[in-house]
């Protein structure tokens, strides 16, 4: 099966109430691990791509392995461009053959990030691609992005309703209350702002930030409007832990597939209670 846009999937993940997940992919064993899991629980789902990881992968292998993995697995699979910065990076992806794309363009102004995003949804929606847009400002760090907490800034309900109405996009990310990177203590999750926006536009809301968000505060985003959720730090903590284990436990390892593959393996894990948890097994 060829990679498909998000909107093979999300429209029916909005109308029956579960959520697909987004998980990064940063390298092979991350693809293999993310494509393993959703085809064991029959789920569709999305490779996220920040700039970051195209930099260090090469568009040419993402799109392969992207691409090797939907025709292997026969799942629905959209290839996604993960906070992008420009109309420049998000063409690049979509001609390199990207099914989807996110710009990013909370950093602008209101108005600004109108327009720009209206630009990468014609685009886009020309090639038939999908796009994220984002209101609002999530906290964390992503790559080489930082946001202080106190520069986070959550999205106004009105203004998101506005700006899906102005700009076509194909699903909304919303700054609630989540943030990039693990939490020390809980976030606060408004819940309100995504049940007001989500019932107000046709498609659904992203929440970023997934990793380390408690089980129930996730069942309640998906049951307020939620409809796409990322995922990336909990893979890269669980598959760093594991090869931290067989390293420290040998110090005479060398053989990268010898750590890799129990990296892999937790990695799985990781995703299969997501999907579980989003509850998009069996969707695909």
């Amino acid at each position: 099966m060829p990679l498909v846009s998000m909107n093979e999937f999300l429209p029916k993940a909005k109308a029956n109430k579960y959520a697909v997940g987004q998980f990064n992919m940063n390298n092979l064993e991350f693809a293999q691990a993310i494509v393993e899991a959703a085809e064991e629980l029959k789920s569709p789902f999305i490779y996220g791509v920040s700039e970051g990881a195209l930099k260090y992968m090469g568009i040419e292998f993402t799109v392969a392995i992207a691409e090797a993995a939907a025709k292997k697995s026969g799942l629905p699979i959209a290839l996604h461009l993960d906070h992008g910065s420009s109309f420049e990076v998000a063409m690049k992806c979509i001609r390199a053959g990207f099914s989807s794309v996110m710009f990013d363009g909370s950093h602008y102004s209101f108005e600004e990030n109108i327009r720009l995003t209206k630009e990468v949804v014609k685009a886009a929606h020309a090639m038939g691609v999908s796009v994220e847009g984002e209101l609002g400002t999530i906290g964390g760090v992503e790559d080489d992005l930082s946001v202080d907490e106190e520069n986070a800034s959550l999205a106004k309900p009105e203004e998101a309703i506005r700006f899906y109405e102005e700009t076509g996009v194909d699903c909304l990310a919303i700054a609630v209350g989540t943030a990039h990177g693990m939490y020390a203590g809980e976030p606060n999750i408004h819940f309100d702002i995504i049940e007001k926006v989500s019932k107000a536009i046709p498609v659904p809301v992203v929440l970023h930030g997934g990793s380390g968000v408690p089980d129930e505060m996730i069942i309640k985003s998906i049951a307020a409007g939620v409809g796409k959720i990322n995922v990336n730090t909990e893979n890269q903590v669980s598959c760093t832990e594991a090869i931290r284990e067989v390293l420290n436990k040998d110090a005479k390892v060398y053989d990268p597939r010898k750590y890799l593959t129990p990296a892999r393996k937790a990695m799985i894990d990781v995703v299969k209670s997501k999907i579980q948890l989003f509850g998009s097994s069996n969707q695909a």
